[in-house]
């Protein structure tokens, strides 16, 4: 498909998504056999595209379309959508699951950071648009309470989790540094730099040979690596990553391959070829200016191979990669599509 085409055709996946009830995974701790169960009662904000992580990160890529691209075709069905969504009323009773049992750990931390990247979005948007204040209005203590239960997380968590899926803490906290930095949430960022700096910095000879696992949709050496040049001055960027990506990209440079799109698990590869694309490009914008040794251009050359790779398929197919794939698309593409 032309990229030119790809934001309308990106809003009606979303918005088909997000209003997609069934088929649903289930993430509730049942306390007792009469315990609230029903996605659209528990969830009247996040209740589509079968998971609700997937539900809030959908709801992000239509923020996303709506602010690059006013003039959507959809433009009016999305912007009714969010405004239904994205109300004080939903946002109150999915604020109020958290306090429920097992709410201690629910979505944490990749949920949580998808509900921070959402307000981030939205507070971007809010600059010019009275509808994207509305939504940033609304999803504020939602996103406040969040963020202060991933600054606490942050503080007691003696190390990361190295997962190429959800639990990946590297991930988490890009996207609630986004955040951070966006709400101007300054205890937010220097817990995110303080936990980088000790899961992170000594770390050193990645083992990138073993990636990707079967299952990955995130890479945990690019991950990292992002993170850390989130983080770190650019010139101590450039020495931690001389110590840590001692081989250059290895096998991270090549695109995985994917045994079965039906398979809900197999499918997490064309994320991991969407994630690292996004991954190695803004690692290329990280580093120093000139390039000496052409690391930032190997990235770059990697980036488009994976792009190329995950980008078919981030549209149509089945429904277990439809409900979330078209969201990593928008994060490989950046401001575009």
């Amino acid at each position: 498909m032309p990229i030119e085409y790809l934001p309308s055709a990106f809003a009606r996946v979303a918005l088909d998504n997000v209003e997609r009830a069934y088929p649903r995974r289930l993430d509730q701790l049942l306390a007792g056999p009469d315990a609230e169960w029903r996605p659209g009662v528990l969830h009247p904000a996040f209740y589509g595209s079968y998971d609700w992580h997937s539900a809030v990160h959908m709801h992000w890529l239509l923020v996303r379309l709506l602010r690059a691209h006013p003039n959507l075709p959809s433009a009016a069905d999305a912007v009714s959508v969010l405004d239904g969504h994205l109300a004080p009323e939903p946002l109150a009773v999915e604020r109020a699951c958290f306090d429920a049992p097992g709410g201690s750990t629910f979505e944490r931390p990749y949920g949580w950071a998808w509900l921070l990247e959402l307000q981030a979005e939205a507070l971007r948007m809010a600059d010019d648009r009275p509808q994207a204040r509305r939504w940033a209005r609304a999803l504020d203590p939602l996103a406040a309470y969040i963020a202060g239960r991933m600054r606490e997380f942050l503080e007691v968590a003696a190390y990361p989790v190295r997962a190429g899926t959800h639990g990946n803490s590297a991930f988490a906290c890009i996207l609630a540094l986004d955040y951070a930095r966006t709400a101007r949430d300054a205890p937010l960022a220097a817990a995110i730099d303080a936990a980088a700096r000790k899961w992170y910095l000594a770390d050193r000879d990645a083992p990138a040979a073993y990636e990707p696992s079967l299952t990955d949709f995130l890479s945990p050496v690019l991950t990292e690596t992002l993170l850390m040049g989130e983080v770190l001055p650019q010139r101590e960027f450039r020495t931690w990553l001389a110590g840590f990506l001692t081989a250059g990209l290895g096998a991270l440079a090549v695109p995985p391959m994917v045994p079965d799109r039906r398979d809900a698990q197999f499918c997490h590869l064309d994320g991991l070829s969407l994630s690292r694309a996004w991954a190695l490009r803004r690692i290329a914008a990280a580093l120093p200016a000139g390039d000496p040794d052409g690391f930032a251009r190997a990235c770059t050359a990697s980036a488009e191979r994976h792009l190329a790779a995950g980008l078919p398929h981030a549209l149509g197919g089945d429904y277990v990669a439809e409900h979330w794939l078209a969201s990593f698309a928008a994060l490989a593409l950046g401001e575009v599509p």
